[in-house]
């Protein structure tokens, strides 16, 4: 029987610093080097970076149609990650999708996290009644069938509207070649995964200190998205940014650090 390979590389962990450990988890179709302008500014921590699978250079390999079935499978790499490399009262960064996998691990192993910063997340893409999360399900229904026919198509469509900042194409072109640079294979069956979660009944359980950080003009996660979850977290606190689309940790990275590093300065 073929032996599993260490979670350092299968999720081609990278690490640097020393301090309280702060782990950066990406979002969909992205891989960690989305996060290079904003790990220097915390330079005075052990930063953890890594690839899910099937994303960057991690072990392709690894990717498993049933583990990898919800948000769970996700999670459990992250918890697994922090076994190996004996982390303890961790800040756990994410972006986008990773937000909610970063919070099902909280709610897994809270002993293991001591701050949960979540970067312009959605628990749940479609509407749902008392619920907006900027979606209808032939809306993602749509998404998805683009993606499964047109991949590249889908990489140069979304990438714009997801990135926003459309005086800078720079970035949305940036996001475009990480799309495209995905196991298709695999990006098909993580969108499935992340557009059709609903994590909402999740929400309350999360039981540390966290921050949810909202863009605004995100036409991923709208406002209304923010709102709802500081309603149901009893822990959390609602930041809007100046940034604008969806990843605010390229387009405004002195921003970014300035939101988190204030989070973190603040007593636990």
């Amino acid at each position: 029987m073929k032996k599993e390979a260490s979670i350092t590389v299968q999720n081609n962990v990278h690490e640097t610093g020393a301090g309280e450990p702060i782990l950066f988890a990406h979002g969909y179709g992205c891989d960690q080097q989305v996060w290079r302008f904003v790990t220097p500014g915390f330079s005075d921590h052990r930063t953890i970076l890594f690839d899910h699978v099937g994303a960057g250079a991690s072990d392709a390999a690894a990717f498993n149609r049933y583990k990898y079935r919800n948000l769970d499978g996700y999670a459990d790499d992250i918890l697994t990650l922090c076994d190996e490399l004996e982390l303890e009262k961790v800040t756990f960064v994410g972006h986008s999708v990773s937000a909610i996998v970063g919070m099902l691990a909280v709610i897994k192993r809270p002993e293991i996290f001591s701050r949960l910063v979540m970067v312009a997340p959605s628990p749940c893409y479609i509407n749902q009644a008392g619920y907006v999360g900027g979606f209808t399900r032939p809306d993602i229904d749509a998404l998805l069938e683009l993606l499964d026919t047109n991949h590249l198509g889908w990489s140069a469509a979304m990438a714009p509207v997801i990135m926003g900042n459309a005086e800078r194409p720079e970035l949305s072109d940036e996001l475009a070649g990480s799309f495209c640079r995905m196991n298709p294979t695999i990006a098909r069956h993580f969108a499935r995964v992340t557009f059709l979660s609903n994590n909402l009944e999740d929400l309350p359980k999360v039981a540390i200190p966290t921050l949810i950080l909202q863009c605004a003009d995100d036409s991923i996660a709208p406002a209304t998205v923010g709102e709802y979850m500081h309603g149901v977290m009893p822990e959390s606190q609602l930041v809007m940014m100046q940034a604008t689309g969806h990843c605010p940790h390229l387009s405004a990275p002195r921003e970014t650090i300035a939101k988190i590093r204030s989070f973190l300065n603040q007593a636990v």
